[in-house]
């Protein structure tokens, strides 16, 4: 077969050209998808987990499961051309791969991997203009926060992501390895808890009554943010006035919050920020 030097400079032109975009975008975790669509690329997603919530209309997207048992068939059968999952224990990314799928494994532990898969998924969707703009935004507007906190004293904080229901028991708070802790720094907190190697350690009352934190958010048996009303809110704040000697209850800086925002570690974390340096600072000039 005689090949021409035409059609071997079209078949070099072909190589040098870069992987068509995804079309058919599968998100493993609500981070994902917040991170698309600030990426511009909602109408690439077509499916989501049972958690992705934010913005509201990722809850009309085909569900696949949630982050620890996500469907795979499910997953299959929306035909997606990229899946993007985080790191994760029950090995997602290689159980996706055995099925012939592109997959994306990405790390979102702290901010440095919120930036680094932001680059990872703009390189693989052909945003990557649009992920350095956000990258970009992200820490300006985090520099922002720090910056306007710089001056003040910083206040012990303990910021509770699991409880039992109605109980001071079975608390699971942000540590050292969580991004958590790095936002509370930036928005002039110290974590109480920056000591416990674990992201999300277990503790004890006694323990957070020996540590004694200024400030208490608490999101505990509110992780599920769906339909929290303002009086289960109120019922938390009395959950800890039964512990009148702790400083945040004295000085009546217990905070109930119920926002995907505080848990999701995405574009959203600069609004996270901002909630923290009110928190931690009353009367703080917007």
């Amino acid at each position: 077969m005689v090949i021409t030097w035409r059609a071997f400079a079209i078949f070099l032109l072909a190589a040098a050209l870069p992987a068509a975009a995804p079309q058919r975008i599968v998100s493993t975790a609500p981070s994902i998808t917040e991170l698309l669509y600030a990426l511009g690329l909602g109408d690439r997603v077509v499916g989501v987990t049972r958690y992705c919530r934010y913005p509201p209309e990722a809850q009309l997207k085909p569900k696949i499961g949630d982050y620890t048992s996500p469907n795979l068939e499910a997953i299959a059968s929306l035909l997606p051309d990229l899946v993007i999952v985080q790191t994760n224990p029950v090995h997602l990314a290689d159980k996706l791969g055995a099925l012939k799928l592109r997959v994306l494994e990405i790390n979102q532990e702290n901010l440095a991997g919120i930036y680094k898969s932001m680059q990872q998924v703009g390189a693989a969707t052909g945003t990557e203009h649009q992920a350095a703009q956000l990258s970009d935004s992200i820490h300006d507007g985090l520099a922002k926060v720090r910056t306007r906190v710089s001056s003040l004293p910083r206040a012990r904080m303990m910021f509770v992501i699991g409880r039992s229901p109605n109980r001071l028991d079975g608390l699971v708070v942000a540590g050292r390895a969580s991004y958590l802790n790095e936002v509370i720094e930036i928005a002039g907190g110290e974590n109480v808890f920056r000591d416990a190697l674990a992201g999300y350690p277990g503790v004890s009352l006694e323990e957070v009554m020996a540590r004694n934190p200024e400030v208490i958010v608490d999101m505990g048996d509110m992780s599920d943010t769906a339909g929290v009303t303002e009086e289960h809110k109120r019922n938390v704040i009395a959950l800890w006035n039964r512990v009148p000697n702790l400083a945040a209850v004295k000085q009546h800086h217990v905070f109930a919050v119920a926002s995907d925002m505080f848990v999701v570690p995405g574009p959203r974390v600069i609004d996270a920020a901002k909630a923290f340096a009110e928190m931690l600072h009353p009367g703080l000039k917007p």
